[in-house]
């Protein structure tokens, strides 16, 4: 038996702060404990301490030191490791948080800092109705990011207030009954796919939720452009090294805001971290789609993202249409669809999901491998010789090209064969000009050899390209996905076509419109005002016919057919090199990017990944590939942890199917990206 005496000096004093609500200093509460007192053991009494009426469910331990929350509260003080000198905070898990959407509007809502990241995130995107919040991130922006604008502020007679949209009554926990996150192939159509507007069925939950109606519309639409004076302030011209220490900022997905020194209000980046956007539907995705758009729009605008002149007044053209769609007052009063009937709805998907898109002949799909043969123009660059386009015969089977002297040799043997899985395809197109070409960077053992292609006409170059494109992913041209492809080409061509026979819009219409707001700073210094603003209305004779929605999509479509589209930057050193290089991480590949020049050097495809470790004692990376390849490399000004969850993250979202789109394998992404955990 333990006398009084032996058990107070087992006792020992422990200090904790606590943060109380509506009090700017923390109070500091002593305690008398043991070291086999649990942790809920160590709440309770400092609850009755402190001797406040008040809810104090959402509070936990936090340990200064270690940087980490105490939430198993059934473990011990000792298996803790907590003794008298640990700095404790008893304070609240869900703080305020400021958010920056890709639409450039800013959120204030009540986030989890106790919670992972990626938890964390599901819980936003729940409260702000995007589905598919694996596809998204927070990303800490650079110390100067937000800085020029306030020096512009300063400048101006009045102070520029910022309008935040303030969810705070919503608190982002788990399980809230206002949003349905992911959803079910029989649920009710939440919003109009034409226009974007909330259906009235979905006004029911936006009532008990702080999303209301106008807030939904703030979201799910797209904000008037900028001013040219705006763009101009925020627009930087970035090298490759520029755009890799952006990237730097990406949090851990496997660990709390706190651990990762994110103080409550702070402002953070909400963005879409993954460029595989998987089951795109307007009826449930207006806001989805809108925020999609409106990062898009932002990397051509400010030239994130590289794009020929042409394609730059699609995007233009494009964005002057939504603009225009967004702000007219008769699209709110469109009435929604009929109803579709649920298990109707159900059983067309279902039918589409069988047959694997609108295939005419499906069973012949499966029994022949088609094949495209014609003519088409080859040039392969060499030093000190001109530019010059030879013509040869050309056949396309499985996923390699063979090329002939002519048509009657073709039975014989090849000149060459070019074997297109895993290669870089890169649009080379100019429709006015009508040059139809196709850059082919194919892997060898010590680099990337370059092929060019010419076509003659759009629709041989929609057939070629969308071949090349499937063969880089090691599909043939019997994959359902094949003529889709073809069509979105033609309709990208279709969109470039500048059409001089019809008339242009009215010259009211081109009054309305201020050209620099939909281009590039740099684009718009190279055109006076009206040259640039008939070149758009030119393209936008294209598009004019389509609905809101519809041009939002096409503009994700025209943003992802571009050459750099998906790539992440970063600045790394591979092993036995004496010099800095970018890695460009995609959903399907890495490539290694001479840091100087821009020109890619090797690719590696994910599907020839055996496996990938990393030391963290030296922060290298190493990845193992088939046929013996292996590459390691070390992740200059990023933790290499950022570079391994981008990898494991790509894998992760690889492994989705509409057939389990109920549920997401959190587990799953914590082992792919989550590293020694």
């Amino acid at each position: 038996m333990l006398s009084s005496s032996d058990f107070a000096s087992a006792s020992w004093e422990l200090v904790v702060r606590v943060d109380l609500i509506n009090e700017k200093e923390q109070k500091e509460v002593k305690l008398t404990v043991s070291g086999d007192l649990h942790i809920g053991g160590v709440m309770l009494k400092l609850v009755e301490q402190i001797n406040i009426a008040q809810d104090w469910s959402d509070f936990a331990l936090w340990w200064e030191q270690k940087r980490c929350w105490l939430l198993k509260t059934h473990w011990t003080l000792d298996k803790c490791g907590v003794q008298a000198d640990a700095n404790l905070v008893f304070t609240c898990q869900h703080k305020m948080l400021r958010l920056r959407l890709p639409n450039v509007k800013t959120v204030r809502l009540r986030v989890s800092f106790s919670a992972v990241v990626f938890k964390a995130v599901s819980d936003i995107c729940k409260t702000l109705n995007i589905r598919r919040s694996e596809e998204l991130s927070l990303l800490k922006p650079s110390d100067d990011y937000f800085k020029k604008k306030k020096k512009k502020d300063k400048n101006n007679k009045e102070p520029v207030i910022e309008e935040i949209l303030n969810l705070e009554s919503s608190p982002a926990i788990s399980g809230s009954p206002v949003s349905p996150g992911l959803y079910s192939k029989t649920m009710t159509p939440t919003y109009d796919p034409v226009n974007g507007t909330p259906v009235s069925s979905t006004m029911t939950w936006f009532s008990d939720s702080p999303l209301t109606e106008q807030n939904c519309s703030i979201l799910a639409f797209s904000q008037p452009p900028q001013s040219p004076e705006a763009l101009s302030d925020m627009y930087q011209s970035r090298t490759l090294v520029d755009k890799a220490k952006l990237n730097t900022g990406w949090l851990d997905s496997s660990r709390s805001l706190m651990e990762q020194g994110i103080q409550e209000d702070e402002q953070l980046l909400l963005r879409f971290k993954y460029y595989t956007f998987f089951d795109l539907n307007p009826k449930y995705d207006a806001v989805r789609i809108n925020q999609l758009y409106e990062q898009a729009r932002w990397a051509i605008v400010l030239e994130e993202i590289d794009c020929t002149e042409e394609e730059m007044m699609i995007f233009a053209a494009l964005q002057y249409h939504i603009s225009k769609l967004s702000m007219s007052a008769e699209i709110q009063d469109l009435t929604s669809e009929p109803e579709v009937d649920e298990v109707e709805a159900a059983l067309s998907n279902l039918e589409v999901t069988l047959e694997g898109g609108k295939a005419d002949n499906t069973l012949e799909d499966i029994t022949d491998i088609p094949k495209l043969a014609d003519n088409l123009k080859l040039f392969r660059p060499k030093k000190l010789i001109l530019k010059a386009f030879k013509q040869y015969w050309f056949v396309f089977k499985d996923t390699s090209i063979a090329y002939f002297k002519n048509k009657e040799l073709e039975q014989g043997e090849p000149i060459e064969k070019l074997n297109l899985r895993g290669c870089e395809v890169v649009p080379d197109v100019n429709v006015a000009g009508r040059k139809f070409g196709i850059k082919l960077l194919i892997p060898v053992a010590d680099g990337m050899n370059e092929v060019n292609l010419r076509c003659d006409h759009e629709n041989q170059y929609a057939q070629w390209m969308a071949a090349c494109v499937l063969a880089s992913k090691g599909k043939t041209m019997a994959d359902s996905s094949y003529q889709p492809e073809v069509l979105n080409i033609l309709s990208f061509l279709k969109m470039k076509n500048r059409n001089s026979t019809s008339p242009l819009a009215s010259s009211l219409e081109n009054m309305d419109m201020n050209p620099e707001c939909f281009v590039s700073p740099r684009c718009a210094k190279k055109h006076k005002s009206k040259q640039l603003a008939a070149r758009i209305m030119e393209a936008h004779q294209n598009v004019a016919q389509m609905s809101l929605v519809e041009a939002k999509l096409r503009f994700i479509q025209a943003w992802q057919s571009l050459p750099e589209f998906g790539l992440t930057y970063y600045l790394v050193r591979f092993k036995g090199s004496k010099k800095d290089d970018i890695l460009g991480v995609s959903y399907n590949r890495l490539i290694r990017i001479d840091a100087a020049t821009g020109i890619p050097i090797t690719t590696w495809r994910f599907t020839n990944m055996k496996q990938w470790n990393v030391n963290w004692e030296i922060g290298q990376v190493a990845i193992e590939f088939d046929q013996n390849v292996s590459i390691a490399f070390t992740c200059l000004r990023a933790d290499c942890k950022v570079v391994h969850e981008y990898i494991g993250g790509y894998i992760f979202l690889s492994t989705r199917s509409k057939d389990q789109n109920e549920t997401l394998d959190e587990d799953l992404f914590h082992k792919l990206t989550g590293g020694q955990e």
